[in-house]
């Protein structure tokens, strides 16, 4: 669970970069009218019974991408992993950004988390810098329909984890939330959190490595020498 596939580019205006793990699939946040409209064409073609069901999901979808845009939520993805006894366990995956306005992100994270001895908050040094870890368990409404014959909704309890890095040269504070309601596996999903939080670079892994550029050859080039050029992602 703690391995890599994709290198993730914040949208709209990539600012940082960050690892998206293994068994985790991005969720469009800036999705084409053309590709909606797509997904309504094939929505249209499915099956009378199918289509009830697929309808309500689209909308669903469209509710929550709503809702991840006001809170800044720069990407999303959700997990599917299998437990010990071989079932699926969900989780997701967000990473989004809290701007300081020109205030010193360290002192204001450190406001907004508290002070005390037992506020929960353990530092976790970043190859960013210092970050700041918090974990919780609340309880939620589960997205599942209610058993036959009970109309209240169903709760659950869910493991939440927060990585806040304080970001100075952005005046903002970039945060990695990783929630599942399989309580029983935090740690294991701690360390995915603390993976990808590890991951988050200001580097565009796509972008030339500068030795490269240098050593390029050319007309005034040196053929001979070699620079050892290394990506953050590895």
């Amino acid at each position: 669970m703690n391995g890599f596939l994709d290198t993730v580019e914040t949208e709209p205006k990539p600012v940082f970069w960050y690892g998206l793990p293994y068994g985790y699939l991005q969720l469009d946040l800036q999705p084409s009218p053309e590709g909606i409209q797509e997904v309504a064409r094939q929505l249209s073609a499915l099956p009378e019974g199918m289509r009830d069901r697929a309808d309500q999901v689209f909308r669903l979808y469209a509710v929550v991408l709503t809702m991840l845009r006001r809170q800044r939520v720069m990407g999303c993805a959700l997990g599917m992993h299998p437990d010990e006894h071989g079932e699926a366990t969900l989780s997701v995956l967000t990473v989004s950004t809290v701007p300081t306005s020109g205030a010193n992100p360290d002192a204001v994270l450190l406001q907004m988390l508290g002070t005390g001895p037992d506020n929960g908050i353990v530092p976790v040094d970043l190859p960013v810098g210092t970050g700041y870890l918090l974990e919780t368990e609340r309880t939620t409404l589960a997205p599942t329909a209610p058993p036959e014959g009970q109309d209240d909704p169903v709760q659950e309890t869910v493991w939440q984890g927060t990585v806040a890095i304080p970001v100075a040269r952005t005046s903002s504070i970039i945060t990695v939330q990783l929630v599942t309601p399989a309580v029983e596996l935090a740690d294991d999903y701690r360390g995915v959190l603390l993976g990808v939080a590890r991951t988050v670079t200001f580097d565009d892994p796509a972008a030339p490595d500068p030795a490269d550029v240098d050593n390029a050859p050319g007309p005034f080039s040196d053929s001979g020498s070699e620079t050892d050029g290394r990506s953050p992602f590895g």
